[in-house]
């Protein structure tokens, strides 16, 4: 069956909903790790953080893309301005910019995270997202997309690689541009 990828405006919501399930995918993170402070983290709840990306994806602009097969959202990658995931700049972080001003630069994108469904694990989805999200990136001003990725991981259940795989990324042409934590390079694609 054809994938279809689409930046996930609120007509989307009712599919990410269900994407991300009763508990909010990744322990009921809702894809705000990278969104909130450490000290709002840690008093978090998951509905809480329902709510804060559900307010993030009603105001706009889209905050990544989902990707559907048939009816079904069966992917979400979070994908923008690295100013729109703050922690993703933290100076303590792999994913920090090389230029302390790309954080706020609005043509500076990041890949920031991964959910895919269980079912549809295996299937090429990231590899689909990835590719999506560069031209989403470039027909909204982008100039560069960096992505964090980890190279391997043991986790049987895919949950670990949220910031994706370095293979998926250097097929899509990224290079790797600092690599601050064995295994977590900074990747970056010039557009």
């Amino acid at each position: 069956m054809q994938k279809h990828f689409y930046p996930l405006t609120p007509d989307l919501w009712p599919a990410f909903e269900d994407l991300f399930g009763k508990q909010g995918a990744c322990y009921g993170c809702w894809c705000t790790y990278f969104r909130q402070p450490p000290a709002v983290r840690r008093g978090s709840t998951g509905r809480r953080n329902k709510d804060v990306i559900k307010t993030r994806i009603d105001v706009g602009p889209p905050p990544g893309l989902l990707a559907f097969r048939g009816d079904e959202a069966v992917g979400w990658m979070q994908i923008g301005p690295r100013a729109d995931v703050p922690e993703w700049n933290s100076v303590r972080r792999s994913s920090a910019p090389l230029d302390t001003a790309d954080a706020g630069d609005p043509a500076m994108w990041a890949i920031s995270c991964f959910f895919v469904r269980k079912s549809a694990r295996g299937q090429g989805i990231t590899h689909g997202l990835v590719n999506a999200g560069i031209s989403f990136a470039r027909e909204n001003g982008a100039r560069v997309v960096e992505a964090c990725p980890m190279d391997q991981s043991n986790d049987t259940s895919g949950m670990a690689l949220f910031v994706g795989s370095t293979r998926v990324f250097e097929r899509a042409g990224f290079k790797e541009v600092a690599l601050r934590r064995k295994g977590r390079p900074l990747m970056r694609l010039e557009l």
